[in-house]
C-alpha cells in the first residue's frame, strides 16, 4: 500500500523537476535571444565599419574653389575604374558601408558627404541642386582626375544625373538608385510618406523652440508613428530621456529593429536646414528635371524601389508608376531594374543585389 502511495509522488517530483528545467532553459533561450536582438540593434553599424576600415578605406577631406569642404572615404587600389557614391538626404557616406569592402574589389571607390551632411560644410546658401551639382563636378576633375562611374541614391540620384547631363566628359555611366524624380518638388509631394513623415515634421520642428533635440520630436508627432495609435511615446520618451542625460541624438533604441532607426543613425550630423531647401522649393528652384534627364548621354541603370501606397492612399516610394516611366522614357540609353519591396535605401536593404549591379554595370562598360 506504502508503495503505491510513494509512486505517483516520485513521478510528480520528477514531472515538476522536468517542467522547472524546461521553463529555466526557455528563460534563458529567451533572455539570450533578447540580448542578441537588443545588441544588434545599438551595434549593427560598427560591424559593417570594421569591415569597411579592414579593407583599406580611409577618411579624407577636400578644400574645393570657393571654400567648400567635402568629406569623403577612399578605397585603396587607384587602378581600378573610379566610382563616386552619392548618398541620399539625411544619410551620410557611412551609409553604404555594407556595400563598400564588395565595391573595393571592383571600383576604386569614393563615397562623399554632401553639403549640409556628415563632415562636409554646412552652409544652408549651398543647399541647391545646380551648387552641389557644380562641386561635385570640380571634385571628380580635381580629387578622382578621371571621368568616372557615378552612381547617387534618393537625391544623390538626382545629382548624379544632374553630373551626367552638365558634364558628360566626366562621366563614364550613372546608376540611379531610386531618385524622387518628378515628386521631388513640394507641389508634387504633397501625397508622399518623405513629405508627411519627413519634411512637414523637420519644417514644424524647426518652427518650434520647446523641444531641443530632433529625434524624440519626430517620434512623438511623425506621420508612421501616429499610426501606432499611443505606443509612440514610448520611443519618444526613451529618446527624450537619453537625450537629457546625455546631451545627444537618441539615434539608436535597444528594443526597435534597428531598420526602423536605420534613417536616423546620422541626424546628428544633418543640418536640418537642408530638408527646408525641399520643403520650400530652393533646391531645385531654376532646374529642370525633364531637361536634366533628357540630356544624359551615358549607359544609365535605373533601380526602381516597388511602388507602394498606404491605406490613406499616401505614396510609400519614391516615385510612382508614371513617374519611373516617364524617367526611364527620357534617358537615352537606360536599363530599368526593379526590387520586390518599396525599402528605399537599396544598397543597405539589397546590399548583394545592389553589389550584383555595380559588377555587372561596370562589365557592360568593358571596363
Amino acid at each position: 500500500m506504502s508503495d503505491t502511495k510513494k509512486k505517483p509522488m516520485h513521478i510528480v517530483k520528477k514531472i515538476l523537476l522536468v517542467l522547472l528545467v524546461l521553463f529555466v532553459a526557455l528563460i534563458v533561450i529567451i533572455s539570450t535571444a533578447v540580448g542578441i536582438f537588443a545588441y544588434n540593434n545599438l551595434h549593427y553599424d560598427q560591424s559593417d565599419m570594421k569591415k569597411v576600415w579592414a579593407a583599406g578605406y580611409t577618411e579624407k577631406q577636400v578644400s574645393l574653389t570657393g571654400g567648400t569642404v567635402l568629406n569623403y572615404a577612399e578605397s585603396p587600389d587607384a587602378d581600378k575604374t573610379p566610382l563616386l557614391l552619392i548618398h541620399g538626404q539625411e544619410m551620410a557616406w557611412e551609409d553604404y558601408a555594407r556595400v563598400l569592402p564588395a565595391l573595393a574589389k571592383e571600383y576604386h571607390v569614393y563615397a562623399v558627404d554632401c553639403h549640409g551632411h556628415g563632415s562636409s560644410s554646412h552652409n544652408p546658401a549651398d543647399y541647391t541642386c545646380r551648387k552641389m551639382t557644380d562641386d561635385l563636378i570640380l571634385f571628380i576633375e580635381n580629387v578622382i582626375g578621371q571621368p568616372c562611374v557615378v552612381s547617387g541614391h534618393s537625391s544623390g540620384g538626382i545629382l548624379t544625373a544632374s553630373i551626367a547631363a552638365t558634364s558628360p566628359q566626366d562621366v563614364l555611366g550613372i546608376v540611379l538608385e531610386d531618385p524622387p524624380f518628378f515628386s521631388v518638388e513640394p507641389e508634387e509631394m504633397q501625397n508622399t510618406f518623405v513629405w508627411k513623415d519627413g519634411f512637414e515634421v523637420t519644417h514644424s520642428f524647426l518652427a518650434q523652440n520647446e523641444q531641443k533635440y530632433y529625434i524624440p520630436y519626430y517620434y512623438e508627432n511623425g506621420y508612421l508613428w501616429q499610426k501606432f495609435q499611443g505606443l509612440e511615446q514610448f520611443p519618444a520618451a526613451t529618446a527624450k530621456e537619453y537625450s537629457q542625460k546625455t546631451g545627444e541624438e537618441c539615434k539608436k533604441i535597444w528594443y526597435m529593429p534597428y531598420s526602423w532607426t536605420h534613417g536616423l543613425l546620422y541626424v546628428d550630423e544633418y543640418d536640418l536646414a537642408f530638408a527646408e531647401a525641399f520643403y520650400n522649393g530652393t533646391w531645385l528652384e531654376g532646374e529642370s528635371q525633364e531637361e536634366i534627364l533628357r540630356n544624359i548621354q551615358c549607359p544609365c541603370t535605373y533601380i526602381k524601389a516597388n511602388t507602394d501606397y498606404g491605406d490613406d492612399g499616401v505614396l510609400y516610394a519614391a516615385n510612382d508608376e508614371d513617374d519611373a516611366k516617364k524617367v526611364a522614357s527620357l534617358i537615352q540609353n537606360c536599363n530599368v531594374t526593379r526590387t520586390p519591396t518599396s525599402d528605399h535605401d537599396i544598397h543597405f536593404v539589397y546590399s548583394k543585389e545592389f553589389i550584383d549591379i555595380m559588377v555587372q554595370f561596370k562589365k557592360d562598360l568593358g571596363k
